[in-house]
This record gives C-alpha cells, sequence and structure tokens, in this order.
C-alpha cells in the first residue's frame, strides 16, 4: 500500500420498500421567517401548471419519459417529553409550532434518556427541532451552574454552509431565553479574533468534521472546559458520511471520544440522516456506540409531481459518429431560465462546478433576451467559493432576491431555502437518497413542488428514465464506512497518539485492526512505545497525515496571474483533470484558461477569456493484482475480489463545444502518474465461454471494453457511490489471470466499499448492465449505452452487440450471492449496505478502456 501523501515512514509502515422520501412538515426555520420573500405574492402555481408551461415548448413533451405524482400526507401530532423544560417548549410555540411530530417527541425521548439516537425521516420532517429541544433544555440546565457553562454541545455538519444556515436557525429560536444560549460557528472562515471567545463561552459550538480533526482535537488543552462539560453532539446529515470520508469522520469521532473520557465526559450522541436503509446499522458504525432508530416519519408532505425527462436526439455526431443527445446542461439551463422567466422560484443541482457555473452563464444570456433584469436574479453556487462570496449568496436566497440558482452539493445538504417551487436535478445525483434530498429542497412551505431530473447521456440516466420503477418502487440505499481501513486507521492512530499518548485500554476503541498496525508505526518510528503508551515521535503535526475529505496533500491554488488575486482552490488529487494547461476554469461566471499549473507549488495560474468550448480530462491505467481474498467460479470463468494496484496518469483532454457537446480535439499533456493501492472486483471468461456467445478474436476487445463502460456505469445503481468514485480496466489477455479480464476498483486508497458491493451483487449489476445496453435504441453504441466522454482511447474499440452476447453467457453461470471474508463485526457487516460519494472530495481517477483506459474525474465539491 502506499500513502502518496503520507511521509515516506508512513508508506514503509504500511508496506509495497416502498419510497416515500419526500415530506413536508413545518420545518424549525420555516416557522422563524416568511417562507415566501416578501412581495413575492401568494399566488402559486401549482406542480402540474408549473410543468405544462415548461411542456408547452416544441417537442418539450416528448421529452418526458415518466411522471410520478406522490400525494399529500396528513401529520400525526404528540406532546414533548414533560423533561423539555418549559421555557424551551415556549420559545418553540412562539416560533409557530404548537405541537411536535411524533417523531420528533420520540427522538428527544432517547436522548433526554441518555440514550444516542438516529432521526432519519424526509427532508424538512424537522428533524432539526427534535435535537435541538433537549439541547436546548440542557444548555438551559447549564447556563445556572456557578461558571454559566456547566453544559456544552457540539453541532458538526458536512459543509460550512450548514452550519452558518444552523446558526441563524438556533438564533432566532433561543432569542425568548436570552444570552442562556451561546451559539458560535468555529470552521476555517471564523476569525482569529473571534476564536478565544468560542472557546471559552460558546456552549453550542458549531463546526464541521475538518475543523474537529485539524483544529479543536489537536488543541484539546485549549477546549477543556468545552470539553469536560459536553452532554451532547449533534452530527446533522450523516448519511454524507460514508465511503472513505465516512471512515475518516468515524475515526475522529472515536478520538473526540477518547479525549471527552479522558476530561470525564460522555456525550449523548444525537444523529439526522435523510432517509435510509439500516440508518442504526450506519450510524453505530459511525459512532462505535449502541444508537437507538427513530425512521417513522410523521410529518405531513404536500404533492409532490416528480417527471422523468430525456433529452432528444440531436443531428450531431460524436465520436465513431454515433448519435449525440442534446446535454443535460443545455436542457437543465433551458428550464432554469424558463422558470425564471414565470417567476417560479427554483434550484438546478448540478454534479460539478464547472456544470453550475455553466449552466448559470447561459441562463444569464437567455434571460437578458428577455428582460434586463432577470440576469442579476440568476446565480451559481459551490464550493471553492472564497467564504465573502459565499455568504453573499446565501443572503440573497433567503431575501429572495435570487429566482434560480444553479447550485452544486454544497447547497443540498440542509441548507433552509424556504418557498422554493421546483428543483431541476441535472444528470442522476449518484443515490436515490441524494436525489430525494434534492427534491425536497422544494415545496418546503409545505406547498406541493415541482422535481424534474434531466437524464445525462449515460448509461445509468438512460435507464432510470425509462425504468422509473428503480427510482420509485426501490428503497432507499444503506450507506457503508470502513473505519479498519489501513490507510485511513493509521494516520488518526497518530494523530491521537500526539493529542493524548495511546494505551492498551484505548485499542480497542479504535477497532481490531488497530493492535497489527501498532507495530508498523512503531517500526515506521511515527510512534514510539514508553512505559505510559505509544507517543507521536515528530515535530510535524500528526493531524496533517491526512485530508479527511481526499487523498490528501495541499489544495491547488487557482491564481489570476495579471493580478494574482485568488479565485479558489481545488483538492490537489484533482488538479491533474480540472486545472492542467489548457483546461477551461469557470468562476462566478467568468471564463478563464489554465495557463500552467505548477504542481511543486500547488499553484494554478489562469487568464481570462471566452473559448467556445469546454475541457475535460482523459487518462491511462493499468491494474495488477496484489492480492485474492476471494475467488468464486462464474460459469467456466471466475468472479474475484481482492488488492489491486492502479497506475493512473492523466494524457490529454479534449475540447468540447459549449452546449451541443461536439468535440473539437485533443490535447496532450505531460503530467506524471500516481499509483494506488486498492480494492477491486473482477470476472474473467474463458475460450469455451467466448465461442458460446459467438465472439471472435477481433471482437473480444470491443466487447470487454463496452461491458466495462456500461458496468461502471451502471454500479451507482446498486452501490451508494458516483461513477467518479470508481474506475475500471478491460484487458482482452491480463498477465496476472492470464485470461480476458475486466476489473472495477474503487477510486480510494485501501478501498471504500463500492468494489465489495460491486461483488456481492454481481449477478444483478451486470443484468442491469446487460438491460441498458441491449434496451439502447441506438444502433452501433453510444453515449447512452457503451461509450464514456472520458474515455482515453477514444473509445475504440467498443462492439455493442458482443458485450450484450458476453454478458448474456456470463449471466448464465453466475452464482447466487457470493459471501466476502468476515469483516470486523461479523460476516454480514456491511451486507446489504452501501458505500458512498462524500461530499467535498474528488475521488480518485476513474478507469474505462482496453488497455487500461481512464475517464478523469470532474471537480467536485468541499
Amino acid at each position: 500500500m502506499a500513502f502518496n501523501h503520507l511521509p515516506a515512514a508512513m508508506h514503509d509502515a504500511l508496506g509495497p420498500l416502498s419510497v416515500t422520501p419526500v415530506t413536508h412538515s413545518v420545518p424549525m426555520a420555516k416557522n422563524q421567517r416568511p417562507s415566501r420573500p416578501p412581495g413575492s405574492g401568494e399566488n402559486r402555481p401549482s406542480p402540474g401548471e408549473v410543468l405544462d408551461r415548461l411542456t408547452a415548448g416544441a417537442n418539450r413533451a416528448a421529452r418526458i419519459t415518466h411522471t410520478e405524482h406522490l400525494p399529500p400526507r396528513p401529520g400525526r401530532h404528540a406532546v414533548w417529553p414533560d423533561r423539555i423544560r418549559a421555557d424551551v417548549i415556549a420559545a418553540v410555540q412562539q416560533a409557530g409550532v404548537e405541537h411536535p411530530w411524533t417523531h420528533q417527541a420520540e427522538a428527544a425521548e432517547h436522548a433526554l434518556d441518555g440514550e444516542s439516537v438516529v432521526i432519519a425521516t424526509g427532508t424538512a420532517s424537522g428533524k432539526s427541532l427534535a435535537y435541538l429541544t433537549p439541547v436546548l433544555s440542557a444548555l438551559l440546565d447549564g447556563a445556572e451552574a456557578p461558571n454559566g457553562r456547566g453544559t456544552t454541545a457540539l453541532y458538526l455538519a458536512p459543509t460550512k454552509a450548514l452550519a452558518a444556515d444552523q446558526r441563524r436557525a438556533v438564533r432566532e429560536l433561543a432569542v425568548p431565553l436570552g444570552n442562556r444560549v451561546r451559539p458560535a460557528v468555529y470552521d476555517g472562515d471564523t476569525p482569529v479574533e473571534e476564536r478565544e471567545w468560542v472557546r471559552q463561552y460558546a456552549n453550542y459550538v458549531l463546526t464541521n468534521p475538518d475543523m474537529l480533526h485539524r483544529g479543536i482535537l489537536p488543541a484539546h488543552p485549549r477546549w477543556s472546559s468545552f470539553l469536560r462539560s459536553l452532554r451532547y453532539v449533534v452530527i446533522d446529515e450523516c448519511h454524507t458520511y460514508r465511503g472513505v470520508f465516512g471512515s475518516h469522520v468515524a475515526q475522529v469521532l472515536r478520538r473526540l471520544r477518547r479525549l471527552c473520557a479522558r476530561y470525564g465526559a460522555d456525550p449523548v450522541f444525537l444523529l439526522a440522516s435523510a432517509t435510509a436503509a439500516e440508518p442504526a446499522v450506519a450510524a453505530r458504525r459511525l459512532t462505535g456506540l449502541p444508537v437507538r432508530e427513530v425512521s417513522d416519519d410523521a410529518s405531513p408532505r404536500g404533492e409532490l409531481v416528480f417527471a422523468l425527462w430525456e433529452p432528444p436526439l440531436t443531428e450531431l455526431h460524436g465520436e465513431r459518429g454515433a448519435p449525440v443527445r442534446r446535454t443535460a446542461t443545455a436542457e437543465t439551463a433551458d428550464l432554469l431560465t424558463d422558470l425564471t422567466v414565470q417567476g417560479v422560484r427554483s434550484v438546478a443541482f448540478v454534479r460539478s462546478r464547472r456544470g453550475a457555473e455553466l449552466i448559470s452563464v447561459i441562463a444569464k444570456e437567455r434571460l437578458a433576451e428577455v428582460d434586463r433584469s432577470l440576469p442579476r436574479r440568476v446565480a451559481s453556487y459551490r464550493g471553492g467559493y472564497l467564504p465573502e462570496e459565499r455568504r453573499a449568496l446565501e443572503r440573497a436566497l433567503h431575501s429572495g432576491e435570487l429566482l434560480g440558482l444553479a447550485a452544486t452539493t454544497a447547497l443540498e445538504l440542509g441548507v433552509d431555502v424556504a418557498g422554493l417551487d421546483a428543483v431541476v436535478i441535472a444528470g442522476y445525483p449518484g443515490t436515490r437518497a441524494s436525489l430525494w434530498q434534492q427534491a425536497g429542497r422544494a415545496g418546503r412551505s409545505g406547498q406541493g413542488a415541482l422535481a424534474v431530473l434531466v437524464a445525462r447521456d449515460d448509461p445509468l440516466d438512460t435507464f432510470l428514465v425509462h425504468h422509473p420503477e428503480a427510482l420509485f418502487r426501490r428503497p432507499v440505499e444503506s450507506t457503508v464506512l470502513d473505519p479498519d481501513n489501513p490507510y485511513v486507521l493509521a494516520p488518526h492512530l497518530c494523530a491521537a497518539a500526539a493529542e493524548l499518548p495511546l494505551t492498551e485500554a484505548d485499542l480497542e476503541l479504535f477497532g481490531p485492526a488497530t493492535a497489527e498496525l501498532m507495530p508498523q508505526l512503531e517500526s515506521a518510528r511515527l510512534l514510539r512505545r514508553r512505559t505510559s503508551g505509544w507517543h507521536w515521535t515528530r515535530r510535524e503535526r500528526a493531524c496533517d497525515l491526512t485530508d479527511i475529505r481526499g487523498g490528501g496533500g495541499r489544495p491547488v491554488q487557482i491564481v489570476e496571474a495579471a493580478t494574482g488575486r485568488l479565485l479558489g482552490t481545488v483538492d490537489e488529487e484533482a488538479a491533474h483533470a480540472s486545472v492542467h494547461d489548457g483546461a477551461v476554469h469557470l468562476h462566478q461566471g467568468r471564463t478563464y484558461l489554465v495557463k500552467n499549473l505548477d504542481l511543486e507549488d500547488s499553484v494554478a495560474l489562469v487568464e481570462e477569456a471566452n473559448p467556445p468550448y469546454s475541457t475535460t480530462a482523459r487518462d491511462t491505467t493499468a491494474v495488477s493484482v496484489l492480492e485474492t481474498d476471494v475467488e468464486i467460479p462464474w460459469g467456466d470463468g471466475r468472479l474475484c475480489y481482492g488488492s489491486v494496484e492502479v497506475t493512473n496518469q492523466v494524457v490529454s483532454f479534449l475540447r468540447r463545444r459549449l452546449v451541443t457537446g461536439e468535440v473539437l480535439g485533443e490535447s496532450k499533456l505531460d503530467l506524471p502518474p500516481r499509483t494506488l493501492r486498492t480494492r477491486a472486483v473482477w470476472w474473467t471468461v474463458t475460450e469455451d465461454q467466448l465461442d458460446a456467445a459467438r465472439i471472435g478474436p477481433e471482437q473480444l476487445g470491443g466487447a470487454l471494453h463496452a461491458a466495462e463502460h456500461a458496468s461502471i456505469g451502471m454500479l451507482p445503481l446498486f452501490a451508494t457511490c458516483d461513477r467518479w468514485d470508481i474506475g475500471g480496466v478491460a484487458v482482452p489477455l491480463h498477465p496476472d489471470t492470464l485470461l480476458p479480464t475486466v476489473f472495477v476498483y474503487d477510486g480510494h486508497p485501501g478501498g471504500a466499499g463500492f468494489a465489495e458491493r460491486a461483488f456481492r451483487t454481481a449477478r444483478e449489476w451486470l443484468a442491469a448492465t446487460r438491460e441498458a445496453i441491449a434496451s439502447c435504441e441506438c444502433e452501433a453504441g453510444c453515449p447512452s449505452c457503451i461509450q464514456s466522454p472520458k474515455c482515453g482511447n477514444g473509445n475504440d474499440p467498443l462492439h455493442k452487440r458482443g458485450a450484450v452476447r458476453l454478458l448474456t453467457e456470463l449471466l448464465h453461470g453466475a452464482p447466487e450471492d457470493p459471501a466476502v471474508p468476515d469483516g470486523p463485526d461479523g460476516p454480514d457487516a456491511l451486507a446489504g449496505q452501501n458505500a458512498g460519494d462524500e461530499p467535498g472530495t474528488s475521488a480518485r481517477s476513474p478507469a474505462c478502456g482496453e488497455p487500461g483506459v481512464t475517464d478523469g474525474p470532474p471537480p467536485r465539491d468541499g
């Protein structure tokens, strides 16, 4: 295994259901501010009327492949537990909530009993109020202590925007309680002069896992009075803590629990999650504690009209003459424009930062042709903006100054945008849980809402808009995380030892893999064992060994060459694919060209330009098998799961015409290769199977390549991952297997659970892949089935019919339910769970192609 971002010593140490998720209630924030901006009018069109207007244009109606109607649902009330202080209940009633929903009262009861609890109910179902009532009651009790801070609470959010939004909501709710509740945000944007006040006087600190990891835990002596009194830890949007990011957060929480115990505290964890399968199992793995589950959503729901929208085929032709659909970006920009003209308050969720910027630019241009005052009513919102830019956009959202917004997932996670009429989702966001989370942003005032999913030219999106049952008749996914991943665990053991020497008694807290890692960390001279325990031996900060949101390394600063102005940052591991020389970079509606990427100084110099194209990176990959953990028969071939080493290199980039996506050209790049040790699933086929499938040598490469492309595109339907979190390689004769082989691997060091989920569901996964290819209307393959826009081999060779025949033959011998080696919690610990794309990361480059060609990741949010 190799840590590209850790000291050399660390390298040496580790060796070479029926879906009812969208709910509409009277959320806490809604009861504290008008649900519509002043002067916006209350005569809101019904969701059906809005959709009718959108489809009134030429050929628009034909683009809707399915419309789902979720009827309204009444709420079920309860009473607050009598242990909640009367003044807290009075403050809640003053905010407009006379009685709680049943799930709110149940969650509060568990919290008061000292039981950790996860509230897994729909968007806008009042989860915030469920945990805030016991927290505020405890803070008021603590305010009566001699020092005025006998009880404290810690709130963790995955994004800064959500923490800032929650502080506003808490302040407004706690107005009747005076200064006994003192909420304060403590994150990277907090001015230095305010930080000491927060440490000494705030009793409700709102932060994020990054700041807890780097700022609070390493400085725990300065936080001793806060930690000593810590009664509750609130973990909001906990479903986002999955995959590698979730595994890091799990270890950060174990470090927090250890330090709290050192100061005599044993906090109760209160977790809030969007609707998810097995939320208590995921919450237990995240916190390391038993967690009670509250998942019966008792809040009312307004009508939701959910339309699936497929852009039309164009007259353009892509690589190898394949037909090209109109892009989801262009369709979404049109819809956002039309909604804004109609005065319909809307958010368009976009998968990438670049996409959000581009949709905003297109919508502004088209709105200017209608009314010169309208472009200022539309903006983009994404991670990477400077703090003052984010705050200004959030204020404009709350005031109603903005009518339309193109946003990444930075806005998805619970930021209260009251009074929205519609949500447009540009491309399937990777999981059903995320899809419903985004759709639930609309109609938060209890009114009806419209959601539109616009399909990308992609196998999974095309499959979903033609198989609505996969979205509306299947339960949302579980989440998985693996705190025992050595690439995750090792740096956190070092960080814990730097905070307080590790003792034998601590090892159990960090998991069963700890004992095996300690001697390796000792031999690498990262830790030294003495009588009192294991000590951190180095001068540098141990918490800097890892970046919990990505692969590590310094963020690359994006600097305007002419002025020296800092425009923003991008994760170091995303830099090769997103800010390489010649890349187009969008920021706040302005377009820049990257003149030079300096990897040594972590700086990308850009200059403003107006090119008529966007850029897409391509990379190549080679995979070698390190260890096969499980190998089972698959007909005459084999299905395997184990460890692999992936060597990846960004080699070129495509220039694509804006809006149409037409390829204008390709330019070579000279960037260093990167090495990744991770987990993979792979399958082999024999000559007999190839003969049965009527695949000769001239078709083999194209059939394998096409099957691998489509299987990567379809895996997010079975694992809560994004296709950018996984990679694949198809090889007609692999040197390690000596057979034609297709690999699909996790794009994170040590693995993230995606390949394991693929191994477990291989039969269903590859059956859906075959169906997606076979049902596509194209003749010889297109982006909707077997082409990948990031394929470094230029989507050559590909053989659509060969892929269908190969997968048909493969499925004849498919095993029922393959097992994997027992994990830390037994053989079923990960069963039925998935891993996800975490906010704020840029996944390792996913791969596609033969022989070993990859498509690079787009910029992701932070």
